[in-house]
């Protein structure tokens, strides 16, 4: 229900935009989260559909941004300013309830998860 795209390999510095397109239903709250080798799934990022409010990690404000298009029922991240540190795997998220912003940063807030996309962060 969740089909994600736009990762890929970027020099440091750089920028990559990623999409996840949603079908089957209408969600209340998206997220994107990245696990990297070794390490635990982490929060990202989070939008409610609704009203547009957001939620970010502390290590990616000020350099990602979410978005959402309510006609097309998709998130995108927009990654800029990467480091070698964002290099992991990237997961779209969504739940059909619309959450408050302390819940989002929290995996089981999400019913439904996507592929996940590769993003390389390397020069």
């Amino acid at each position: 229900q969740l089909q994600a795209s736009g990762g890929g390999l970027v020099q440091p510095g750089g920028s990559l935009r990623l999409s996840c397109t949603a079908s089957g239903g209408t969600f209340g709250t998206y997220g994107w989260f990245r696990q990297a080798p070794g390490k635990e799934r982490e929060f990202v990022a989070a939008i409610r559909r609704g009203d547009g409010k957001t939620n970010y990690s502390d290590s990616v404000k000020g350099r990602f941004t979410i978005t959402r298009s309510r006609a097309e029922n998709s998130v995108t991240l927009q990654m800029n300013s990467l480091k070698p540190e964002d290099t992991a795997v990237y997961y779209c998220a969504a739940d059909s309830r619309t959450w408050i912003l302390s819940n989002m940063p929290q995996k089981n807030a999400y019913d439904y998860w996507g592929q996940g996309t590769q993003v390389t962060v390397s020069s």
